[in-house]
Order: C-alpha cells, then sequence, then structure tokens
C-alpha cells in the first residue's frame, strides 16, 4: 500500500481519537443513556468528512446542521402531526411523512448545502424512529436525537479544534518528499515504482496548488524516469562508471554543476562510435542527458533547495 504522505492521515487519526474518546468519557462521567448514539454519530462524521481536508469543516458543520433539522421537523411530525391521525390509517402516515421526505429529496441533489439536506434526509427516520404501535415517548425521542445531533456537532467542533494541514503546506511536503526521493535515487537507491509514487503525491496535489509547483512536481517525475533509462542504457554501453560523478550533484542539490558534468558526458557520448545498435543507445542516452539538462536548468531553484533525508 503507497501513501503519498503519511501526516494528514496521521492527524486525521489523531482527530478521530480525540473526538470519540472525549464523547465515550463524557458518557462514562454522565451515565447518558444515549451515550452509544452519539459515540457512533461522532466517529462516522469525523471519519466520513477526515479526507475532504479544507472542505471537511463545512462539509461537517453542514452534517451536523442538517441532522439538527431533521430532529426539529421529526419532532412536529412525531408529536403534532401523527397523533392526530389515529393508529390505523397507513396511508395518512406515509403522507405525513412523504410531506417531509419528497422535498428534503429532491433538495439533496440541488448543488447548494448538498450534505446539509442529505443529513436531513438520511438521518430524519432514524430520528422519528416509526413503530406500529408509535411510541410517543418524549423523552426517549430526545435522548435518541440529541445522541445524534451532540455526536455530528463535537466532531464538526473538532475539526475547528485539530484542522487539516492548509493545501500551501501539503503541497510544500509532497515536493520536498518527492526531492528527497529523487536525490535517493540519483544516488543509488532506486525507489519501488518511481512513476507510481511520484503519480500518487500528482493526484493528491491540492487543487489550490499554483502551477508552478505542478510543473516543478511533474519536472521531479521527468528527471527521475530519465535518471532510471539512462542508468539502464548506460549499463548496456558498458559505461557505467561514468554516472556516478554526473548524478553525484544531482544528489547532493547542487543542478550548475550536474549540468556541466552532464554536459562533458554528452561529449563524450558525441565522439563515441559503435555499431548499429550501440548507435541506438547512444542516440537514446544523449537524449536523456539533454532532457535532464534542460528539467535542471528550468527548474533550478527547486532541484537546489532543501529536503527532508
Amino acid at each position: 500500500m503507497r501513501v503519498p504522505d503519511w501526516l494528514p492521515a496521521l492527524i486525521n487519526a489523531g482527530r478521530a481519537f480525540v473526538t470519540i474518546g472525549a464523547v465515550i468519557l463524557f458518557w462514562i462521567v454522565t451515565g447518558w443513556p444515549s451515550g452509544t448514539g452519539a459515540i457512533t454519530f461522532a466517529a462516522v462524521t469525523v471519519i466520513l468528512f477526515s479526507p475532504r481536508a479544507d472542505q471537511a469543516y463545512a462539509a461537517a458543520v453542514g452534517f451536523a446542521v442538517g441532522n439538527l433539522l431533521a430532529a426539529v421537523f421529526a419532532a412536529i411530525i412525531a408529536f403534532a402531526v401523527l397523533p392526530g391521525l389515529g393508529t390505523e390509517s397507513f396511508a395518512a402516515f406515509a403522507i405525513a411523512l412523504g410531506l417531509y421526505l419528497v422535498p428534503a429529496g429532491a433538495l439533496m441533489v440541488q448543488p447548494w448545502q448538498t450534505v446539509a439536506f442529505g443529513a436531513m434526509t438520511m438521518n430524519f427516520v432514524a430520528i422519528l424512529a416509526p413503530a406500529n404501535p408509535m411510541n410517543f415517548d418524549t423523552v426517549q425521542f430526545y435522548n435518541a436525537a440529541s445522541a445524534i445531533v451532540v455526536g455530528s456537532g463535537v466532531a464538526a467542533f473538532s475539526f475547528r479544534l485539530l484542522p487539516p494541514l492548509s493545501p500551501a503546506y501539503r503541497t510544500g511536503r509532497l515536493l520536498a518528499l518527492t526531492l528527497r526521493d529523487l536525490r535517493r535515487l540519483a544516488a543509488g537507491r532506486v525507489p519501488p515504482d518511481w512513476q507510481g509514487r511520484v503519480h500518487g503525491r500528482l493526484s493528491v496535489l491540492p487543487d489550490e496548488a499554483a502551477p508552478l509547483r505542478r510543473a516543478q512536481l511533474l519536472a521531479a517525475l521527468s528527471v527521475g524516469s530519465e535518471i532510471i533509462k539512462l542508468r539502464r542504457l548506460m549499463h548496456r554501453l558498458e559505461l557505467d562508471a561514468a554516472l556516478g560523478p554526473a548524478f553525484a550533484p544531482i544528489a547532493q542539490g547542487d543542478s550548475t554543476t550536474a549540468i556541466a558534468r552532464l554536459a562533458r558526458l554528452d561529449a563524450a557520448l558525441a565522439v563515441r562510435v559503435g555499431a548499429t545498435l550501440e548507435a541506438q543507445h547512444l542516440v537514446r542516452a544523449r537524449s536523456s542527458v539533454l532532457a535532464l539538462s534542460e528539467l535542471l536548468t528550468q527548474h533550478a531553484p527547486y532541484f537546489g533547495a532543501g529536503a527532508p533525508r
């Protein structure tokens, strides 16, 4: 299993642990009969919305507000509408629920406040808890409803208490981790599935990331791929020893020296003459050298920056 960056996942795990632990502690201290329901909804909310990163807090708040509105409408139907319908008419019961569920379900599919309307639709029946015969116990109703509202509300507050990493920080970490892996690759420690690793980081790059940062990550992907290809070609040409001096500056973050040594390597390859197959390898090796030099020149500040080791 490949994870582009473990830090956001660890923060999400820590938030879930703190939130669920706090609700459990409250349940133990107070002896609240519906504490298990609050634990369930706190866990569901914090786990469900954590992957949304910057949108997690707004989504969790919308979910909690939707649960609160569902509880209000469920109380109205349970104690103001259903008692007047009698216990024999299923059609009246279905109409009473349909007057709420049909508009709420229709609102759920529009783009505005989708999470809130989704909570209003999905959790309404759980809060109302219809039964045959219907139970109109107000204490039991408000205990169950408050568990759902409190659980989701505490989870929403947890996103404010332990907020996700900012897009800029996540972008910087992904670039730094990729640069670290690139330098290890240049030093000879080839990571498994280089392209898959960097593609994974590209897939989780925040939408707010600047185009330059995206270009730098793509450049790192290309540099690593060219290094791998050039190693393979130079091995076929039995020139492995010539790569060490050229790749060592890349591993050290010295782009200027790396470009100069790659130019000398290209000059050495240019004067080499071989058979037809060897000539093809030489041309491909020279193209990789030139591509590396171009990428290192275009993004010299990034490839020369510090990285965690």
